[in-house]
Parts: structure tokens; sequence; C-alpha cells
């Protein structure tokens, strides 16, 4: 692949579910190496936009384009998804009672890579990842998020995104019910993890993620639209003025019902 060619781009997605309209033209870019956040009230089509790129069946596309390093990935299943490079973190991760992380890890690493590693390797590059992110060693024999706590549960995501090395990792509200210090190690996790070859996608609906994750773009998203894209000045704007500052300029027919997507 080209390196000038971007590893994810978005082309007037508009997207619906139970036959509302919920993304209505939504553009965005992301390649490798960046940092993207993606910032937006309750019902502004956050969690949607993620559902959609994993290619969750409850959303119906009604149009436009998404494409993954110049291929359209719109049509794919979710395992197709996966094994070309993407990654979701899901904002309320499941408990899977009676499998272990290690066997989890092991299954979906064998579903995703091209090149199989021997149990062996596995091993090793999981303690590698272990040791990085500062994870206990015991945590991989624990079952998948039972009895896990908010912040553990979403460093069981991020250690997942680190032994897949998707291009594009999607991580949708990580910080979602943490608190201050689980959020500080989650992102520290998440800081660990990006390089120039992986392109992260952040969904967060406040502020204080981006004290911890430091992205090179940040974008809001509004009724299922990006309208604002810049820098640290945006998070400074919300600060001060809130989404409101966004909402009073939108069109009275433009405005729609919020919801939980």
């Amino acid at each position: 692949m080209s390196t000038e060619t971007p590893t994810l781009v978005i082309e007037g997605l508009r997207v619906a579910v139970e036959g509302k309209e919920i993304l209505r033209g939504l553009d965005l870019t992301v390649n490798r190496g960046e940092t993207h956040a993606l910032m937006g009230p309750n019902g502004s089509g956050k969690s949607t936009l993620a559902n959609t790129l994993m290619g969750h069946p409850r959303y119906e596309v009604l149009g436009g384009s998404v494409r993954l390093n110049g291929e359209e990935i719109l049509g794919l299943g979710p395992d197709v998804r996966a094994q070309k490079g993407i990654f979701l973190a899901f904002q309320y991760p499941v408990a899977i009672p009676g499998v272990r992380l290690g066997d989890f890890l092991r299954a979906a690493t064998r579903a995703t890579q091209s090149e199989q590693m021997s149990a062996l390797e596995f091993r090793k590059r999981l303690r590698q990842k272990m040791d990085m992110l500062k994870i206990d060693q015991a945590f991989a024999a624990r079952d998948v998020n039972e009895g896990f706590s908010g912040g553990e549960k979403k460093r069981a995501e991020v250690l997942q995104m680190a032994m897949l090395e998707p291009s594009i990792a999607v991580l949708d509200e990580i910080d979602s019910g943490l608190d201050i210090d689980a959020l500080r190690t989650v992102a520290e996790n998440v800081e660990a993890l990006a390089g120039p070859e992986m392109g992260l996608l952040v969904i967060t609906h406040y502020q204080r993620l981006l004290n911890y994750v430091h992205p090179d773009h940040i974008h809001v998203l509004i009724q299922g639209r990006i309208v604002e894209s810049g820098g640290v000045e945006i998070v400074e704007k919300l600060e001060a003025e809130g989404y409101e500052s966004y909402m009073k300029d939108l069109p009275a027919a433009e405005l729609v019902e919020q919801g939980a997507h």
C-alpha cells in the first residue's frame, strides 16, 4: 500500500437505526499514525458510527462509503473487517463466564492474523504486551470480564487491541464509567500503543479523556454530521460553552430527537 493512501476514509455516510436516520452525511479521514478524537453529546451518532464501522447488522447503511486501505468495506461482515485491520473497543464490554481471557485472546489472534503463531510464540507475545501495559500476568487466567471492575474491562479491551495490532482502532467511549485513577491508567495504555502503524479514533462525550490521550485532530459530531474539526482550541471552546454552542447554529429542520446513539 502506498504510504500516501489514507487508512480509513468515510464519505457521505448515512445510517439509520430502526428506521430513524442518525448519521446524515458524515465525512472523516484517519491515517495511520494519527490519533483522532470524535466528540459529541448523547444522541449525536457516536456509537452509531462505531458500530457501523464494525458491521453491526442493527445499523442500516442508507448511503456513502467507508474505505479501509483503499478497499470498500461496507459490504463485508464483521469478521472480515477484523481480518482486514479494523478493531472496535466496546463501550460496554460483555462478560463471558467460563472463557479465560488468555484463551479468548488466542482465539481472536488466530481468527484475524494471516500468519499463525505457535502456542509458545503466542504466550511470549502476550507476556510482552502485558508487561508493556503493566498488566499482571494473572489477569489472563481470569474469565473474560467476569467480576471485572469498569477499569479492568477497559484494560482487557486495550490488551486485545495490543494483541491484534489493527491498522485502525476505534475506541467507543472507553472512558465511560471510569473513576479518575482508572481513566488515567487506561489512557496511559492507549498512549503506549499509539504509533506509526495504527490510526486511532477515540470516541468520547467528555473532555477529561483528552487530558491523558493527546489527539492530533479533534472533531465535533452534532446531529449525525461533523460540524467542526481542529485542535485543542475545540476542547477549550467546549469547556467554556459546551455543545450548546454548536446546537444553536443548526437550522430547526436539522434537529432530531436525542437518543442513545
